[in-house]
């Protein structure tokens, strides 16, 4: 049976797998503080809102930003928004190299987002949720190892 990683704050063992850890990336020629500033800005067409989320202080404000609905979302969100957290994971773990050692060195392990607050990206706290944010941490994991 391989093991289970179970990450959530950026705190814990494992908090570096979180989008609210504090490791920049670089896409589309634009810095972003972290993958939360990147995963909440690409929800919206709307360069200022981008540009409004990118420089946001904080991964929360940068999420409290991204579900803010008085902003207009991208019609087609829903059905990018594992492809835009993928891109911003694989950005995370190819440009830092100590990050995308730790990722590979988990193994085969099942990693999983622990919590209650997200049965989406998470696990629902009670493992009924889809992790989402788990399942391609092991997607990525998996290309790494090429």
């Amino acid at each position: 049976m391989s093991p289970v990683i179970k990450f959530y704050s950026v705190s814990d063992v494992y908090g570096e797998f979180s989008n609210f850890a504090r490791f920049t990336i670089i896409i589309g020629g634009k810095k972003w503080p972290t993958t939360e500033h990147y995963f909440q800005a690409m929800k919206f067409d709307s360069r200022a809102d981008q540009d409004e989320i990118r420089k946001a202080k904080t991964p929360m404000l940068a999420a409290r930003k991204g579900r803010d609905r008085k902003r207009k979302l991208k019609r087609s969100w829903e059905s990018i928004k594992v492809n835009v957290m993928r891109e911003a994971l694989l950005a995370k773990f190819t440009q830092h190299s100590d990050l995308q050692d730790m990722l590979i060195d988990t193994g085969d392990a099942k990693i999983v987002e622990h919590t209650e607050n997200d049965s989406y990206w998470g696990d629902g706290g009670n493992g009924s949720g889809k992790n989402m944010l788990g399942r391609l941490l092991m997607e990525v994991r998996t290309q790494l190892k090429i």
